[in-house]
């Protein structure tokens, strides 16, 4: 049984990802200690954040005004409420939250992040662009502000400071220590209990044993929950699922590593954590399987831009709103009430050239590694990025054809399910294809790509230019079949604005906190029902600083 003797932490934080390396680095700048534990290994420091594609949410920043970009926190404010969709009585805090970090989007998170020295590419990307109200979801204007390194380059400056202050005697790791129990006394949490697992050698990311070896106590009169969420673990999101997404899908691709697999959770509700928004969760409806995996059931998300054309199961083209980057959980929904649990984009080798990007550092090369020259040539050249063309020629879930007529063919054996006839598909293509032999149309999504290609950030980098999908110096043309690929939880532990747990009465438990996913990004689902995308990292190193902050404005342990 491992317990700390000479090193008396003044915070436990339990979990080594973005977030809890956010709060330990504010309690160890002001002379603090902290034990950082995680039940994976070394190599895994950083968490998911490090394989994300590193975007952050932000308001009115340098970037947005060189690109011509007029936000406010106003704007802001109205496109996340009509997002959230805040409806009851829990989501008080929550509210209080959203609040809170859209005045710090708005105001002090450029600085706080570039000063740690992250550094943002000069094009604003525009995510999750809505459902084509001024007052309900999605980013009225471009704010998705890529990392220069992605998620590497995001996590580095907060792992650098780790291990700085584990270098000055302010920091100690256990790694392989699994939190089984939080100590408690009086009400208060003391502590935490847990098992050593063997060590293991695998590369980051992938799964690793869960050999116990010995047991382990700590105490500290702080202790931080910064785990995450249940991505991995597709059994809790199907226990989850809420109704109104429609049935939840049999077969899921997970979009995080097996570790994300919400256990914290349950053992911080054994000492009267509330957890509210369950039912509130962000998966897309856009993954493909990886290739080359990493961790089981390994899915990639399909960045894609507005061109390609979207079909269900049975080949119905996915009305508006329902169009590539717009709106994530509804189309969900409309996917799922198919009575399929797939879907299929058909494109050009113009579209995906210009249009497909995938998530994930390790699929971006060039922004991970900070190459200027291979970045240029994403710009430029005339293939798609090294990633996607890989994904082209050895994954399972895209299809290349000359014409049509064979690729619905193959469409067919690949779902192993004759659901598709080349006669349908191709009268609602042809019907699209025509629209375009006028500098106006009736077809929404023509008419919103030329709008968009009015942004110059679109304009270079992320939308083809209209562009008819039958004619065949466009071609080859290509189908993706899209799967529903699990990633964040956006409800989590109730917490206060100090990121304190509260009981279900509202009274926060001393000595615990909750930070980052876990938390639903702060108060217990600062998201709500939607979230606008890159305020997931955002949400981490915000809610990892609050409680950071107050913990290190206590009087310290003795």
């Amino acid at each position: 049984m491992q317990t700390t003797v000479q090193f008396r932490p003044d915070a436990i934080i339990i979990g080594a990802g973005l977030a809890g390396l956010t709060a330990a680095m504010e309690i160890t700048r002001v002379g603090k200690k902290v034990l950082l534990l995680d039940q994976e290994t070394e190599k895994n420091i950083g968490g998911q954040a490090f394989w994300s594609f590193g975007g952050l949410f932000l308001i009115n920043s340098p970037q947005q005004r060189r690109m011509g970009i007029k936000d406010s926190l106003e704007l802001a404010r109205q496109d996340w409420l009509g997002t959230a969709g805040f409806d009851r009585t829990e989501d008080y805090w929550p509210r209080q939250w959203a609040e809170a970090y859209l005045k710090f989007a708005a105001g002090p998170k450029y600085k706080y992040i570039t000063q740690l020295g992250i550094k943002f590419m000069f094009m604003v990307g525009w995510a999750e662009r809505g459902d084509g109200s001024a007052s309900g979801h999605g980013n009225s204007v471009p704010r998705f502000h890529v990392s220069w390194g992605t998620g590497t380059g995001v996590v580095k400056p907060f792992i650098e400071k780790a291990y700085t202050a584990q270098k000055n005697g302010l920091l100690q790791f256990k790694f392989r220590h699994r939190v089984t129990k939080l100590i408690t006394e009086s009400g208060a949490v003391k502590g935490v209990f847990g098992e050593i697992l063997e060590d293991d050698n695998k590369e980051r990311g992938a799964a690793t044993n869960r050999n116990v070896i010995d047991m382990f106590e700590y105490h500290a009169p702080h202790v931080i929950i910064a785990s995450g969420g249940i991505g991995a673990n597709h059994e809790l999101v199907r226990k989850n699922w809420p109704e109104r997404l429609g049935k939840a899908p049999s077969t899921m691709i997970s979009g995080v590593p097996a570790y994300v697999d919400g256990k914290m959770i349950g053992i911080a509700e054994e000492v009267g954590a509330h957890m509210i928004n369950k039912d509130r969760m962000w998966h897309y409806t856009e993954g493909i399987h990886n290739w080359n995996p990493i961790w089981p059931n390994h899915g990639i998300r399909i960045l894609a831009g507005p061109s390609s054309l979207w079909f269900d199961a049975r080949g119905n083209r996915l009305p508006a709103p329902f169009l590539p980057g717009f709106d994530t959980l509804g189309t969900l929904k409309h996917i799922q009430d198919s009575g399929y649990s797939y879907s299929w984009l058909i494109l050009t080798q113009k579209i995906i050239k210009k249009e497909f990007a995938l998530s994930g550092s390790e699929q971006n090369p060039d922004i991970t590694n900070k190459d200027y020259k291979l970045f240029v040539k994403r710009i430029l050249g005339k293939k798609a990025p090294g990633p996607v063309e890989a994904f082209k020629e050895k994954g399972i879930d895209l299809i290349v054809s000359d014409t049509l007529s064979d690729l619905v063919h193959q469409m067919n054996l690949l779902s192993g399910e004759p659901l598709l006839t080349y006669e349908f598909i191709e009268s609602q293509i042809v019907a699209r294809d025509r629209e375009l032999d006028n500098e106006f149309s009736k077809d929404t999504q023509i008419n919103y790509i030329r709008s968009t290609r009015k942004y110059i950030g679109d304009r270079l980098g992320r939308v083809s230019s209209p562009h008819k999908i039958l004619d065949s110096k466009n071609g080859p043309l290509i189908a993706v079949r899209l799967h529903v690929l699990t990633r964040k939880t956006l409800g989590g532990l109730k917490t206060n604005l100090d990121a304190q747990v509260l009981t279900i009465n509202g009274d926060p438990i001393e000595g615990l906190y909750a930070v980052g996913e876990v938390a639903g990004f702060g108060g217990g689902g600062m998201h709500g029902y939607r979230a606008l995308e890159g305020t997931f990292l955002g949400g981490c190193i915000f809610s990892g600083m609050k409680a950071g902050v107050h913990i290190a404005g206590k009087p310290t342990s003795t």
